[in-house]
């Protein structure tokens, strides 16, 4: 049997820089996971919310989301109308699984792109965030985004978790 590592003992992911390492390495490790956990999902489940919960589909169009507005503040600029429009649409029922996570995957790819073009000089500068501006650094944007992403992860696998469960007991 294969071990498996995580991501963060891999070694660096290649053309990121040095201090953006960990934000790459949860972002591919957030990938690997939910590619797994959503591998063989029922998709007649993909937009339950069992106790209330967000659904899965709702976490894996939310992740996609949220990067892309993240890394929009990080880059220095605000939110254009589609990324509004997304923003409005996370919480509707539509798509499927495969799409979902492919979609998902595409913006991490963009993610770490664009993590790959950051000059570690820019870290500390301000960024606003939001209509209101609020305050933060193009760090501050990134490990949120980052943390974030996983913390959705981890929300995923309990929900996924429970709805496979519910699935095959019934």
């Amino acid at each position: 049997m294969a071990e498996t590592i995580e991501r963060w003992l891999a070694g660096p992911v290649e053309n990121i820089p040095s201090l953006l390492q960990p934000v790459a390495h949860a972002l591919i490790q957030a990938t690997k996971e939910i590619r797994t956990m959503m591998t063989d999902f029922p998709e007649e489940k993909l937009f339950e919310r069992p106790a209330g919960l967000a659904s899965p589909g709702f976490h894996l169009k939310h992740i996609k989301g949220v990067l892309d507005r993240l890394f929009t503040y990080a880059a220095n600029n605000q939110l254009s109308s589609d990324q509004l429009v997304y923003l409005q649409s996370e919480g509707e029922a539509l798509g499927n699984t495969a799409e979902l996570v492919q979609q998902l995957e595409f913006q991490v790819g963009v993610s770490l792109e664009a993590l790959s073009e950051i000059d570690e000089s820019t870290l500390t500068q301000f960024r606003g965030v939001g209509r209101k501006q609020l305050p933060s650094t193009v760090i501050g944007l990134l490990v949120h985004a980052a943390e974030h992403t996983m913390r959705h992860t981890g929300q995923l696998l309990v929900t996924t978790t429970v709805l496979k469960n519910f699935h095959e007991n019934t």
